[in-house]
């Protein structure tokens, strides 16, 4: 089991580093989905998954002595998988100003989803034990080596997952998508 924290955390890595990349650099910052029309819906997916995210980490990943935590974090777990499939619906048609999705962003998106619901699939293998024909969930998992680092990792993406998700929750309300435009408008380069 020490060795599935050490994978979890490494793919929790591996997707907040290629999500931080397509959802603030590339969504937000060079092709400013939140500034076209067709663009909305997808923005919204994106924000909505921005939310989910931090809620993961907490509820499901950080939130280890609470029955009732992890059963919300699934929730939210399902949830997003929803949400991503609306987002992988809408991003034909919401790309369409700029000549559609490009092919490597296709490839980076499969990515990101990838190490996100891996991470999430090899903790569950962690937090969940058959007994007599049943699943049980493993209420506290410290007595794992790495849980300490794990943990450490989980507070920490926890800050910037919460900034992303208002920096997404800030761009859906017009007054301050002028302000973040004439920010980004500033910077002459990417």
């Amino acid at each position: 089991m020490e060795t599935a924290l050490i994978i979890t955390s490494i793919l929790l890595i591996l997707f907040s580093v290629f999500a931080l990349y397509d959802g603030f650099y590339l969504h937000i910052f060079k092709y400013q989905l939140h500034n076209y029309s067709q663009s909305k819906t997808e923005h919204l997916t994106h924000t909505i998954r921005s939310i989910f995210f931090p809620a993961i980490l907490y509820f499901l990943f950080l939130k280890q002595d609470c029955t009732t935590s992890f059963v919300i974090g699934l929730v939210f777990v399902v949830l997003d998988i929803i949400v991503m499939a609306v987002d992988a619906f809408v991003e034909k048609d919401s790309r369409e100003f700029m000549g559609g999705l490009p092919r490597w962003e296709y490839i980076l998106h499969l990515f990101v989803n990838g190490f996100h619901f891996a991470s999430i699939a090899v903790f569950l293998s962690i937090k969940l034990t058959m007994q007599n024909g049943e699943i049980l969930i493993i209420p506290n998992i410290d007595q794992f080596q790495n849980y300490k680092l794990f943990i450490v990792l989980i507070i920490n993406l926890l800050p910037g997952a919460i900034v992303m998700a208002l920096l997404h929750i800030l761009l859906c309300i017009p007054e301050t998508t002028f302000v973040w435009n004439k920010l980004r408008n500033k910077v002459k380069c990417c």
